[in-house]
């Protein structure tokens, strides 16, 4: 993969977690929840990994 590129998806991935996360503060949704749906969402990720 170019570095450039690498560089572009890095820093969309920065913009898309800040992004994320400003627009949970702004809808005032509890970081607690916000960590739960995360973690739930990697758990099933990792889990379609072992089928």
């Amino acid at each position: 993969m170019p570095l450039p590129l690498f560089l572009a998806m890095l820093a969309f991935v920065i913009t898309a977690a800040g992004a994320t996360l400003a627009l949970a503060i702004w809808a005032q949704v509890p970081l607690l929840a916000l960590a739960l749906a995360t973690l739930a969402g990697s758990f099933m990720l990792g889990l379609r990994q072992w089928r």
